[in-house]
């Protein structure tokens, strides 16, 4: 007979949550999970695709693609505007990633300026992305770290009234190296800061006012001797 289904914890690092799903670890390899962010991100329709991956007997969930919903889009769509899209891929540190960054212009323009933005939206994208890991990208998008920093580049070429990546994605998830991933996690926890207990705050400042009450008196005793030195003259 083979293993018993069950709910398993799959941690998800990029959302920072654990998640409950059913099945056994050997089954749940490899497969994908998707997740509504729209009430996280705070009305933005975007959806994650995560792949779930067995590192130790402990499952945890990675992203493999982003999307931005197609009714979310279809809403941030006005008359008399033009869409700019494009999709290529290219090389993060670790992994090959395809990107389609959507663009949306405030009025109806010419082809050239649309060429033009796509690209001056691909030669920044390129550049930006062969700098960063893989998860990095996917946390700076989350973010909106790359969106803040791609749309000023834009705007010199033409004004923009939406800026973002349709599509993010990758398939070679499972060539993450989860060895070095685990040993970041490790090296980030002893960095935290630990708040000081109440007692240890009131001893300290116990130690200030003695040293300030000692700095004092010998202000005093300084200015006396100095009006007696005066009067013996």
């Amino acid at each position: 007979m083979g293993e018993r289904k069950r709910f398993i914890d799959v941690d998800i690092p990029i959302l920072d949550k654990t998640i409950q799903v059913l099945g056994t670890p050997k089954d749940l390899t490899n497969k994908t999970i998707k997740m509504d962010l729209s009430k996280q991100l705070r009305g933005k329709g975007l959806t994650v695709t995560l792949q779930i991956l067995n590192n130790e007997d402990k499952l945890v969930a990675y992203p493999r693609k982003y999307e931005l919903v197609k009714a979310y889009l279809r809403r941030i769509i006005r008359k008399r505007t033009d869409n700019v899209e494009d999709s290529f891929q290219v090389n993060t540190k670790d992994l090959k990633v395809t990107l389609k960054p959507f663009l949306i212009t405030r009025k109806k323009v010419s082809r050239a300026v649309r060429k033009n933005l796509r690209n001056t939206a691909r030669e920044f994208l390129i550049n930006y992305v062969k700098e960063r890991t893989y998860l990095e990208l996917c946390e700076e998008i989350l973010e909106g770290t790359l969106q803040k920093e791609l749309l000023p580049k834009l705007k010199k070429v033409y004004p923009l009234a939406f800026c973002d990546l349709r599509v993010f994605e990758t398939k070679e998830v499972t060539d993450l190296k989860l060895e070095e991933l685990k040993k970041e996690e490790v090296k980030e926890e002893p960095a935290e800061e630990v708040a000081e207990e109440p007692e240890v705050k009131e001893v300290k400042e116990e130690k200030a006012e003695k040293e300030k009450s000692k700095k004092k008196p010998a202000k005093k005793t300084t200015k006396k001797e100095a009006k007696e030195d005066a009067n013996k003259e």
